[in-house]
């Protein structure tokens, strides 16, 4: 699809998880799936066929869920694969002294070879179009380096899923992703965890957002941070194209109204929101001229602060094109938030709930956060 055909964009479920079965069915030595929620049902009954089959002729699979995204799978979901010989593991097994941490992340990996990551859980939500039926979503297919460094981080935090340990586990790809360094890679891995001073996620996207004169962004939640909200704001003063998709339609009303309560001062500053109301928007996609963002984080508090989170760093001009073409297709299902009418159409009521929920996801959630990885020291 673009330079070696190291990409492949996955633009529905339907796409998403078909490519998915077919590479688990085809995979000789090892799968690796890592995700938040993974639902009993169509497509996750289909996969667990697949990576038990995958077991019995010999493939290496090991599965990571996350234990409070997937808390209603029930326990012995995963039992044939286990007694096949398959390996199971529940990312921090619920506790409420550590809840707030989370696994977010989302990937499967193939005989490291091949990878896909995007915003999919494994879950009938997301199984459709995103127009007519199922959640919008996207993903998209890896070949190359960057396949090695996802098995990297996935054996990571395999090992550590437990918390059988009293000190918050940290990861260690770091280095590469310092505050002060100049050149990036073409395509890098950018992993983000709790209680860190400094995030290679939101200090890669502070960094471009800064130069870029092109910003596109697709956030099914959306929440960004001071210092992003800021450089957002500055950056469409300044006469760059700074166009935003959030959601029409939210599967967590609380979040929906936390970032409408932002919408009066970025359209002052001239940023173009969209409202997507086809169906319930899951996307996450950030485009800085020619450099694309995709994974599992949204532009939210708890994705850039709390969570465990992954995004694909790719300076890629093709690309950034197909996926601007990708964003303009949404806009097809969107509508314009215009300053004025956006002010005419909601009371002094409605406004007062987008502040109170502004309030509990950017203040109250990361305070009780910190307070429970404080404990963890």
């Amino acid at each position: 699809m673009n330079d070696g055909r190291q990409y492949q964009w996955l633009t529905t479920g339907n796409e998403f998880y078909s490519a998915v079965l077919t590479a688990i069915s085809s995979a000789c030595e090892s799968v690796r799936l890592e995700t938040y929620i993974f639902s009993v049902g169509a497509p996750g009954d289909d996969i667990r066929e697949a990576l038990i089959a995958a077991v019995r002729r010999g493939v290496k699979v090991k599965i990571l869920i996350d234990a409070f995204g997937s808390y209603e799978l029930p326990p012995d979901y995963w039992a044939e694969l286990i007694e096949a010989g398959g390996e199971y593991k529940l990312f921090n097994p619920l506790s409420l002294h550590r809840i707030t941490i989370r696994d977010h992340r989302k990937m499967v990996i193939c005989d490291l070879k091949v990878a896909f990551t995007g915003g999919f859980n494994i879950t009938a939500d997301e199984a459709g179009d995103g127009i007519t039926n199922g959640w919008r979503d996207l993903g998209l297919k890896v070949t190359g380096s960057l396949v090695a460094e996802m098995v990297t981080s996935f054996d990571q935090m395999f090992e550590m899923a437990d918390f059988k340990h009293s000190r918050l586990p940290r990861l260690h790809l770091f280095g590469l992703f310092s505050r002060n360094r100049r050149e990036w890679p073409p395509a890098a891995l950018l992993t983000s965890q709790p209680r860190r001073t400094t995030s290679p996620i939101r200090n890669a996207l502070l960094r471009d957002l800064k130069k870029a004169h092109r910003i596109r962004i697709i956030s099914g939640y959306f929440l960004p941070t001071w210092r992003l909200k800021n450089v957002l704001k500055r950056s469409a003063r300044h006469a760059n194209d700074v166009q935003i998709i959030t959601a029409g339609k939210s599967d967590v009303p609380l979040a929906h109204y936390a970032g409408r309560a932002l919408y009066d001062r970025f359209l002052h500053a001239g940023i173009r929101i969209y409202e997507y109301d086809a169906q319930i928007l899951h996307t996450k996609l950030i485009i800085t001229d020619n450099v694309v963002y995709i994974g599992s984080a949204n532009l939210d508090t708890r994705s850039l602060n709390i969570n465990y989170e992954l995004l694909l760093r790719i300076n890629d001009e093709d690309l950034a094109e197909e996926a601007i073409g990708i964003f303009e297709s949404y806009l097809q299902h969107s509508r314009l938030i215009e300053h004025d009418a956006w002010e005419k159409a909601r009371n002094l009521w409605e406004k007062l709930v987008e502040r109170i929920a502004h309030f509990i996801l950017a203040r109250i959630d990361i305070y009780f956060a910190r307070r429970q990885l404080s404990k963890l020291r």
